[in-house]
């Protein structure tokens, strides 16, 4: 039974493409999904207002989007002639592929900054290149397909790498203090339907609670326990909307002791209980 975030994946271990309509990309709106699979956008055309994981994000003209697998989207506006290229890699070929060099690169690398805006020149090569994508797609039989895929996986992992390795050093250049939230942030995604004990998440990092909240609070302007809830809060919402899930398996899918303290655990940051969101929400 699905107790967790409604999932995106794909149909086959690599697909691409172009021509994302407004409405299917509208179906996403305001209920946030988690990806199963991976996947990268070029954007030519038009605007996108999005949230990835906690971060507000918006997506123009020559921005390029890596989405790696976990991740929790939900689109809150789309504006002008919308336009994008995409690809990706299913969660069936991910399964064999986390835990490789090149993925965990891209993971390292692409952390809290999905998107990064390309000079023209640029974008316009990475459109080439996709539309490239598309036609050896299009060419190859069915069958064929999943032979290139490990090929194709790594020569685009190390062309992302380098990408967003040349766009900036910020990566090289974060404080201490920006390690601790990111690291801290990655732990939450990961963890906040087992755990929303701040403790349990200050030794995992090695560090002090205090130390913890302090630099959280700086870094971020929230505190930790806000961190943890908006998570919470974003799959139990998307679970009262999207499934046919009872409330208690909701609450147990988040680990509550209980319905009861679930439903005042949701109240108190949305102002209505599980039920009446879900009715009327």
């Amino acid at each position: 039974m699905e107790k967790e975030l409604p999932k995106i994946d794909l149909p086959e271990e690599w697909l691409v493409g172009t021509g994302i309509s407004k409405e299917l990309l509208g179906l996403y709106r305001n209920y946030p999904v988690r990806l199963k699979c991976e996947i990268f956008v070029l954007c030519t055309s038009g605007e996108v207002e999005a949230s990835v994981n906690l971060n507000k994000i918006t997506v123009e003209p020559n921005d390029f989007i890596v989405l790696t697998p976990g991740s929790i989207f939900q689109i809150n506006d789309i504006k002008g002639d919308l336009n994008i290229y995409f690809g990706g890699f299913s969660s069936q070929f991910m399964e064999h592929n986390l835990q490789s060099h090149s993925f965990l690169d891209t993971m390292y690398i692409t952390l809290g900054r999905p998107v990064i805006n390309l000079k023209p020149e640029g974008a316009k090569m990475m459109e080439e290149y996709m539309q490239l994508l598309i036609k050896m797609y299009e060419f190859l039989p069915e069958k064929i397909r999943p032979e290139i895929a490990t090929n194709l996986y790594a020569d685009i992992h190390k062309g992302i790498s380098i990408l967003y390795r040349n766009k900036t050093d910020e990566v090289h250049s974060l404080s201490k203090s920006e390690l601790i939230c990111r690291n801290f942030a990655q732990l939450v995604m990961q963890h906040y339907n087992q755990t929303r004990n701040v403790a349990w998440y200050a030794e995992k990092l090695q560090i002090t609670h205090a130390h913890l909240c302090t630099t959280v609070k700086q870094i971020t302007g929230k505190t930790c326990v806000d961190i943890i809830s908006s998570m919470v809060i974003m799959d139990a919402k998307s679970q009262l909307k999207s499934s046919q899930l009872s409330i208690q398996n909701i609450s147990d899918s988040l680990n509550f002791a209980n319905v009861s303290f679930f439903g005042k655990y949701f109240k108190r940051y949305v102002g209505m209980s599980p039920l009446e969101y879900r009715n009327n929400g």
